[in-house]
């Protein structure tokens, strides 16, 4: 209890809830800049944190993640063009609403339910995480080693179809954690006998370079070919009355437990959980014929879901460590630039972080309300502003924030060249949260690797294993993992 109130205490105090709202408010203005998103969002926020403690943050990047999800529904209700990915099953009735001169009322159905579907994933989190948490208990080196070995292989589950070119960006996420001094030996490695890089590469910068930067030169070459979208104004924010719910409740319970599962399950995200949702409303509800027109149930379905994923998320990731999507892996990286150890013993070293994520999340998740009236009058404005004055901004926030996350000059060379370098890959069709899902787990790898080599002493390899039932299980699950696709290919490939 002790260490609730503090977390509690810590939370609410007046620097870190202005870091939630401002998180909030930074989120939906960005989410809601076609083709930018979560993961941009947060990876600008980033290098901001340094210095901060590490609840204050989390509090910011929490408000982000929110504040991005609602963020890309108002793109796709103003515009018909989705903010974020995930809010493209919003614009199917959100705009057409719009259209009738209901812009502001579709604005409050998808605020409404982004808040419940976030508040329930909350209490979800609350109640998982220290579950799974406690059973973590048990690991040592060979289970931790076989728990970061079935999180690597989230490589394969967030490629798509793009397996082998997965793979690959897994691999280099691996060699980039590798890069500077051994943690065994005294020994230089991927150096090039560069001093500057002997304390290895900076987290943030990479993942500020591979997801800002390489978005930025991305929309920068896509902007010479698109129109900006006409803007549907709205001058107020009118929030659904409690009675319009009526015979819309259960569709909003069932939206947010799909988005919650979806969220736990690693390399599915916000935009999966939003089309299963929507596709179960589209089946089951009684104005299903309305659908396509303006219809509240399509609206609650996308929106309830994809922001219930935020919650289960950050089950996988506060438990075990394992980050299942980019946006989490940025997470679990703010642990480490605030030097906090993710993973299984995470919940044991540092419960009043833990307990004030919980508390910052459903802050996050209330104070979307306030921060969304707010602004919904900006966004008619900021979504006219000309793209080139956007990019431009993003470009320095993120040139500043890489040199002062250490105030290494070097920093910023390693943020542009891994911009330039993942748009390159991206070009050739290689997936970039495979990177930093390697990048985020090399270290702790390695060292499992280590620690595993000094506890097995002189037994056998099999005898080693067959001690710990708990990894022969880990691996039977990251071998059914990998192999489950290839059947399912093979079979699909037969039966055409």
């Amino acid at each position: 209890m002790d260490m609730i109130l503090s977390a509690l205490a810590e939370v609410l105090s007046p620097f870190a809830l202005i870091m939630n709202l401002m998180g909030v408010m930074i989120g939906m203005i960005i989410g809601a800049l076609p083709g930018l998103g979560s993961v941009v969002a947060i990876s600008i926020c980033l290098p901001f944190t340094f210095g901060m403690e590490p609840l204050q943050a989390m509090a910011l990047l929490l408000g982000v993640y929110c504040g991005s999800n609602c963020g890309g529904s108002i793109a796709a209700v103003l515009i018909n063009t989705p903010g974020t990915p995930q809010a493209a099953a919003t614009s199917i009735d959100g705009f057409p609403m719009a259209r009738l001169g209901k812009g502001g009322k579709a604005i409050g159905w998808s605020l409404s339910a982004s808040i419940i579907g976030g508040l329930f994933s909350c209490v979800v989190l609350v109640v998982a995480a220290p579950t799974v948490a406690s059973f973590a208990l048990r690991f040592g080196p060979l289970e931790t080693f076989g728990l970061i070995l079935m999180g690597l292989t989230c490589i394969s589950s967030v490629s798509g179809k793009k397996q082998l070119q997965g793979l690959i960006a897994g691999l280099l996420g691996l060699l980039l954690a590798c890069v500077g001094m051994s943690p065994f030996t005294p020994d230089a490695r991927f150096t090039f006998g560069l001093y500057a890089l002997d304390g290895g590469m900076d987290t943030v910068a990479v993942i500020v370079g591979v997801f800002a930067i390489a978005e930025v030169i991305d929309r920068s070459e896509r902007m010479l070919h698109e129109k900006q979208g006409t803007v549907i104004n709205v001058n107020k924010l009118s929030m659904p009355k409690l009675s319009e719910y009526k015979g819309r409740i259960w569709n909003l319970i069932k939206s947010s437990i799909i988005g919650t599962i979806v969220g736990i399950l690693p390399g599915t995200g916000a935009t999966t959980a939003a089309f299963i949702a929507y596709g179960e409303a589209q089946r089951s509800s009684p104005r299903r014929d309305k659908f396509g027109t303006g219809e509240p149930d399509s609206i609650i379905a996308a929106e309830s879901s994809n922001n219930a994923v935020t919650g289960g998320a950050l089950v996988p990731s506060l438990a075990l460590g394992i980050p299942g999507d980019p946006v989490t892996a940025i997470m679990l990286a703010t642990f480490i630039l605030h030097g906090i150890t993710p993973g299984v013993r995470l919940m044991v070293d540092n419960p009043a972080v833990v307990y004030g994520i919980f508390i910052a999340l459903a802050v996050a998740n209330l104070l979307m309300y306030p921060c969304c009236c707010v602004t919904t009058r900006i966004f008619n404005y900021l979504l006219k502003t000309p793209e080139p004055i956007l990019m431009g901004l993003i470009t320095v926030l993120c040139v500043l924030g890489a040199y002062g996350s250490r105030g290494n000059f070097n920093d910023v060379a390693v943020t542009i060249g891994s911009g330039i370098a993942a748009y390159i890959l991206r070009r050739c069709g290689f997936p970039m949260p495979p990177i930093v899902i390697g990048l985020v787990l090399g270290q702790q790898f390695e060292m499992s690797i280590g620690q595993m080599l000094l506890y097995k002493a002189d037994m056998s390899w099999w005898t080693y294993i067959a001690q710990s039932p708990i990894a022969m299980c880990l691996f039977a699950v990251t071998a059914l993992i990998l192999i489950v696709p290839l059947v399912r290919h093979k079979m699909s490939s037969q039966a055409a």
